[in-house]
Protein backbone atom coordinates (compact mmCIF):
# COMPACT_ATOMS: atom_id res chain seq x y z
CA UNK A 1 0.00 0.00 0.00
CA UNK A 2 2.69 2.48 1.09
CA UNK A 3 6.32 1.64 0.33
CA UNK A 4 8.78 3.90 2.11
CA UNK A 5 11.84 1.76 1.43
CA UNK A 6 13.54 1.73 4.84
CA UNK A 7 12.87 0.60 8.43
CA UNK A 8 9.83 2.90 8.65
CA UNK A 9 7.93 0.27 6.59
CA UNK A 10 7.99 -2.25 9.44
CA UNK A 11 7.58 0.38 12.17
CA UNK A 12 4.54 2.02 10.53
CA UNK A 13 2.92 -1.22 9.31
CA UNK A 14 0.43 -1.33 12.23
CA UNK A 15 -0.61 2.26 11.48
CA UNK A 16 -1.02 1.60 7.76
CA UNK A 17 -3.23 -1.42 8.56
CA UNK A 18 -5.35 0.53 11.07
CA UNK A 19 -8.90 1.41 10.01
CA UNK A 20 -8.19 5.06 10.84
CA UNK A 21 -5.44 5.17 8.21
CA UNK A 22 -7.66 3.33 5.71
CA UNK A 23 -10.22 6.11 6.22
CA UNK A 24 -7.53 8.73 5.49
CA UNK A 25 -6.59 6.80 2.36
CA UNK A 26 -10.20 6.68 1.12
CA UNK A 27 -10.56 10.39 1.79
CA UNK A 28 -7.34 11.16 -0.13
CA UNK A 29 -8.32 9.04 -3.13
CA UNK A 30 -11.47 11.15 -3.41
CA UNK A 31 -9.65 14.45 -2.78
CA UNK A 32 -6.81 13.88 -5.27
CA UNK A 33 -9.30 12.83 -7.95
CA UNK A 34 -11.53 15.91 -7.52
CA UNK A 35 -9.31 18.78 -6.29
CA UNK A 36 -5.80 20.15 -6.41
CA UNK A 37 -4.04 18.66 -3.39
CA UNK A 38 -0.49 19.25 -2.15
CA UNK A 39 2.05 17.79 -2.02
CA UNK A 40 1.88 15.52 -5.10
CA UNK A 41 0.68 12.08 -4.01
CA UNK A 42 4.10 10.41 -4.38
CA UNK A 43 5.68 13.05 -2.09
CA UNK A 44 3.34 12.64 0.93
CA UNK A 45 5.78 10.43 2.88
CA UNK A 46 9.04 12.07 1.73
CA UNK A 47 10.08 12.93 5.30
CA UNK A 48 10.10 9.22 6.15
CA UNK A 49 11.78 8.21 2.89
CA UNK A 50 14.65 10.64 3.38
CA UNK A 51 15.21 10.15 7.13
CA UNK A 52 15.03 6.50 8.29
CA UNK A 53 13.85 5.85 11.86
CA UNK A 54 17.26 4.87 13.19
CA UNK A 55 18.93 7.88 11.50
CA UNK A 56 16.73 10.50 13.19
CA UNK A 57 18.83 12.92 15.27
CA UNK A 58 16.27 15.71 15.43
CA UNK A 59 12.61 16.31 14.58
CA UNK A 60 11.28 19.65 13.36
CA UNK A 61 7.48 19.72 13.57
CA UNK A 62 5.52 21.81 11.11
CA UNK A 63 1.75 22.20 10.88
CA UNK A 64 0.44 21.46 7.38
CA UNK A 65 2.00 21.71 3.90
CA UNK A 66 2.31 24.92 1.92
CA UNK A 67 -0.90 25.34 -0.04
CA UNK A 68 0.21 27.22 -3.17
CA UNK A 69 1.39 25.55 -6.43
CA UNK A 70 4.87 23.97 -6.64
CA UNK A 71 5.74 24.61 -2.97
CA UNK A 72 5.07 21.52 -0.86
CA UNK A 73 7.13 18.38 -1.45
CA UNK A 74 6.69 16.41 1.76
CA UNK A 75 9.23 18.11 4.06
CA UNK A 76 7.99 20.72 6.52
CA UNK A 77 9.11 24.32 5.84
CA UNK A 78 10.87 23.17 2.63
CA UNK A 79 10.21 24.22 -0.98
CA UNK A 80 11.88 22.92 -4.10
CA UNK A 81 14.84 24.75 -5.55
CA UNK A 82 13.75 27.66 -7.75
CA UNK A 83 10.59 28.35 -5.72
CA UNK A 84 10.31 31.71 -3.94
CA UNK A 85 11.26 31.43 -0.26
CA UNK A 86 8.21 31.47 2.07
CA UNK A 87 8.30 34.04 4.91
CA UNK A 88 8.72 31.45 7.70
CA UNK A 89 11.71 29.91 5.95
CA UNK A 90 13.30 33.32 5.44
CA UNK A 91 13.03 33.82 9.22
CA UNK A 92 14.49 30.36 9.91
CA UNK A 93 17.47 31.31 7.75
CA UNK A 94 17.83 34.63 9.60
CA UNK A 95 17.96 32.77 12.91
CA UNK A 96 20.57 30.33 11.57
CA UNK A 97 22.71 33.30 10.58
CA UNK A 98 22.26 34.92 13.98
CA UNK A 99 22.86 31.64 15.82
CA UNK A 100 25.67 30.05 13.81
CA UNK A 101 26.90 32.80 11.46
CA UNK A 102 25.90 30.76 8.40
CA UNK A 103 25.11 32.85 5.29
CA UNK A 104 21.41 32.75 4.43
CA UNK A 105 20.80 30.36 1.50
CA UNK A 106 19.18 31.58 -1.70
CA UNK A 107 17.09 28.42 -2.13
CA UNK A 108 14.57 26.63 0.11
CA UNK A 109 15.07 22.90 -0.46
CA UNK A 110 15.79 21.31 2.95
CA UNK A 111 16.52 17.82 1.58
CA UNK A 112 20.10 18.14 2.81
CA UNK A 113 18.80 18.55 6.37
CA UNK A 114 16.62 15.44 5.97
CA UNK A 115 19.70 13.49 4.93
CA UNK A 116 21.60 14.89 7.93
CA UNK A 117 19.08 13.15 10.20
CA UNK A 118 16.38 15.80 10.66
CA UNK A 119 12.85 14.42 10.31
CA UNK A 120 10.96 17.34 8.75
CA UNK A 121 7.47 16.28 9.78
CA UNK A 122 4.22 18.18 9.32
CA UNK A 123 1.46 17.21 11.76
CA UNK A 124 -0.93 17.15 8.77
CA UNK A 125 0.55 15.67 5.61
CA UNK A 126 -1.75 17.01 2.87
CA UNK A 127 -3.75 20.16 2.06
CA UNK A 128 -6.12 21.59 -0.57
CA UNK A 129 -4.83 24.34 -2.81
CA UNK A 130 -5.23 27.79 -1.20
CA UNK A 131 -6.98 26.31 1.88
CA UNK A 132 -4.67 26.13 4.90
CA UNK A 133 -5.56 23.40 7.42
CA UNK A 134 -8.19 21.98 5.05
CA UNK A 135 -7.06 18.39 5.79
CA UNK A 136 -6.38 18.88 9.51
CA UNK A 137 -9.54 16.97 10.50
CA UNK A 138 -9.17 14.00 8.11
CA UNK A 139 -7.17 11.83 10.53
CA UNK A 140 -3.58 12.90 9.94
CA UNK A 141 -3.27 14.24 13.48
CA UNK A 142 -3.88 10.75 14.88
CA UNK A 143 -1.28 9.32 12.47
CA UNK A 144 1.46 11.84 13.18
CA UNK A 145 0.80 11.74 16.95
CA UNK A 146 1.45 7.99 16.75
CA UNK A 147 4.67 8.68 14.82
CA UNK A 148 5.83 11.08 17.57
CA UNK A 149 5.07 8.40 20.19
CA UNK A 150 7.06 5.82 18.20
CA UNK A 151 10.02 8.21 18.06
CA UNK A 152 9.67 8.92 21.78
CA UNK A 153 9.96 5.18 22.50
CA UNK A 154 13.39 5.08 20.88
CA UNK A 155 16.16 4.52 23.44
CA UNK A 156 18.64 6.73 21.60
CA UNK A 157 17.89 10.38 22.44
CA UNK A 158 16.35 12.69 19.83
CA UNK A 159 16.09 16.49 19.76
CA UNK A 160 12.48 17.64 19.27
CA UNK A 161 12.25 21.20 17.90
CA UNK A 162 8.77 22.61 18.56
CA UNK A 163 7.97 26.00 17.02
CA UNK A 164 4.57 27.55 17.72
CA UNK A 165 1.43 26.42 19.51
CA UNK A 166 0.56 23.48 17.26
CA UNK A 167 3.99 21.88 17.62
CA UNK A 168 4.29 22.69 21.33
CA UNK A 169 0.96 20.96 21.99
CA UNK A 170 2.74 17.67 21.13
CA UNK A 171 5.14 17.98 24.09
CA UNK A 172 3.04 15.61 26.20
CA UNK A 173 3.70 12.81 23.66
CA UNK A 174 7.47 13.00 24.20
CA UNK A 175 9.41 11.26 27.00
CA UNK A 176 11.27 14.24 28.46
CA UNK A 177 13.48 11.97 30.59
CA UNK A 178 15.12 10.60 27.42
CA UNK A 179 14.81 13.27 24.76
CA UNK A 180 15.78 16.95 24.47
CA UNK A 181 12.97 19.41 23.71
CA UNK A 182 13.59 22.88 22.24
CA UNK A 183 10.51 25.11 22.00
CA UNK A 184 9.80 28.68 21.03
CA UNK A 185 7.43 30.90 19.07
CA UNK A 186 6.78 30.02 15.42
CA UNK A 187 9.10 31.51 12.73
CA UNK A 188 6.09 33.04 10.96
CA UNK A 189 6.32 36.85 10.53
CA UNK A 190 3.31 37.08 12.88
CA UNK A 191 5.23 35.59 15.82
CA UNK A 192 8.97 35.42 15.04
CA UNK A 193 9.71 38.52 17.15
CA UNK A 194 7.87 37.01 20.14
CA UNK A 195 10.60 34.54 21.00
CA UNK A 196 11.75 32.77 17.84
CA UNK A 197 14.54 35.20 16.97
CA UNK A 198 17.38 34.73 19.42
CA UNK A 199 16.18 31.30 20.61
CA UNK A 200 19.30 29.61 19.11
CA UNK A 201 17.69 26.22 18.34
CA UNK A 202 20.43 25.18 15.93
CA UNK A 203 23.39 25.59 18.29
CA UNK A 204 21.31 24.07 21.14
CA UNK A 205 20.60 21.02 18.98
CA UNK A 206 24.26 20.55 18.15
CA UNK A 207 25.30 21.14 21.75
CA UNK A 208 23.01 18.34 22.89
CA UNK A 209 24.13 15.96 20.12
CA UNK A 210 27.78 16.54 21.03
CA UNK A 211 26.97 15.94 24.71
CA UNK A 212 25.73 12.41 23.90
CA UNK A 213 28.62 11.66 21.55
CA UNK A 214 26.72 12.18 18.29
CA UNK A 215 27.95 13.99 15.21
CA UNK A 216 26.45 17.52 15.12
CA UNK A 217 24.20 18.56 12.24
CA UNK A 218 25.63 20.59 9.38
CA UNK A 219 22.94 23.28 9.01
CA UNK A 220 24.69 24.99 6.08
CA UNK A 221 22.60 24.66 2.89
CA UNK A 222 24.91 26.76 0.70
Amino acid sequence: MVNIGNEWDAILKPLFEDERYLQIRRFLISEYSQREIYPPMHDIFNAFKMTPYNSVKAVILGQDPYHEPNQAHGLCFSVKEGVKLPPSLINIYKEIKGDLGITEPMQGDLTKWAKEGILLLNTTLTVRRAQANSHSKCGWTWFTDEVIKLLSKREEPIVFILWGGNARSKKSLIDKSKHFIIESAHPSPLSAYNGFFGSKPFSKTNGFLKSIGKEPINWDLN
